[in-house]
């Protein structure tokens, strides 16, 4: 049986290229390399030869870079050079070390951007991608001309994340982010979007197969 979330990706795939983007798959170093969606004529001989301004959109814990900003893609090609990477860990990146701090996937994404021929962005971060996009900016300030954060809350103690996870029936933070359930999964989209989806079982279903599969 067809995965409609991976026909639904495949589209947005073709759609993202209609615009002018290409995926690039980025060796950081030997084990871990970052793939991103990029201008097509993002690299000449390492250096960047599109004159519009560059602006980075960093995706949320769910999905990838692509999943998150489809809707956005689109209008920001327009007026500047848009790059969608997928952080560690999510879509089409990877990495063998064991790190897994914010400090490590800001370190990884500007060596990657750098190979790309980015000199200056503006990182947009969502929820995950919030928190590493300060961490870049807070780390490569020559780099980073400005940062957009939505989503992200900065400052907040573990009782308080606690006391949300456990409202929504959940012993954790790790269990609700990574669900392993069709019911797990529902709930997670219910707390994390402010519309209410009324999808079948059948997409939730293939949504974790996706998830589980992808790398």
């Amino acid at each position: 049986m067809v995965n409609v979330v991976t026909v639904y990706s495949w589209l947005l795939h073709w759609l993202v290229r209609a615009v002018g983007l290409r995926p690039y798959t980025v060796e950081i170093e030997p084990g871990t390399v970052i793939k991103f969606w990029a201008p097509c004529n993002a690299v000449s001989n390492h250096k960047r030869v599109c004159s519009k301004p560059v602006v980075v959109l960093l995706h949320g814990f769910c999905g990838d870079g692509i999943i998150n900003w489809q809707c956005q893609i689109g209008a920001l090609t327009r007026d500047y050079a848009v790059y969608v990477p997928d952080l560690l860990f999510f879509g089409g990146s990877v990495t063998n070390k064991a790190e897994r701090s914010p400090e490590f996937q800001a370190e990884c994404l500007a060596t990657g951007l750098r190979k790309l021929g980015v000199e200056k962005c503006v990182l947009v971060g969502f929820s995950y991608g919030g928190f590493v996009a300060l961490k870049m900016a807070e780390m490569y300030v020559e780099m980073v001309e400005s940062v957009v954060v939505s989503g992200a809350v900065v400052a907040i103690t573990e009782s308080v994340i606690l006391r949300a996870v456990e409202g929504v029936g959940f012993s954790s933070c790790s269990e609700m982010l990574l669900p392993v359930t069709v019911e797990g999964l529902k709930t997670l989209f219910s707390v994390a979007c402010n519309l209410n989806l009324s999808l079948p079982n059948r997409f939730f279903s293939d949504f974790l197969q996706v998830s589980f599969y992808s790398n």
